[in-house]
């Protein structure tokens, strides 16, 4: 979501982002590997870009608008989400980096709860396009 709107340099980082995202928990989920090349085919990155952990350290100046900052946690809240859990470990990173991003625990509160809502109105649709 709003992915193209990122600079290049921001891409590359959020695509980094993403794989600290679904490593945290131990765990690989297929649908969390299909969301990431999403977000690449969104970014216009090759899919040999390499999906590799990202300090977070300097995060901040990478993604230094609101917006970025916000772009990058709607989408790596519903990578989160991608497997059907919202795992504890991935839920302490994402805070972290809302913390970086100077995003305090009630906006991300916010955030998560539109991204919650986001999935349910997607899979009402998903079973709309399948009903009959």
């Amino acid at each position: 979501m709003w992915l193209a709107s990122l600079r290049a340099d921001q891409r590359r980082a959020l695509l980094r982002l993403a794989h600290n995202v679904v490593v945290s928990d131990g765990l690989l989920d297929p649908n969390e590997e299909g969301m990431i090349a999403e977000f690449q085919r969104e970014m216009e990155l090759s899919s040999n870009e390499e999906a590799e952990y990202l300090e977070l350290d300097g995060i901040g100046k990478i993604f230094e608008s609101r917006r970025s900052r916000i772009v990058a946690l709607l989408n790596l809240l519903k990578l989160s989400y991608a497997d059907g859990a919202f795992e504890i470990e991935e839920e302490c990173l994402l805070k972290e980096i809302s913390q970086t991003f100077k995003v305090d625990d009630t906006e991300f509160q916010l955030l998560d709860n539109w991204v919650k809502r986001l999935n349910t109105l997607e899979s009402e649709a998903q079973s709309l396009m399948e009903g009959d």
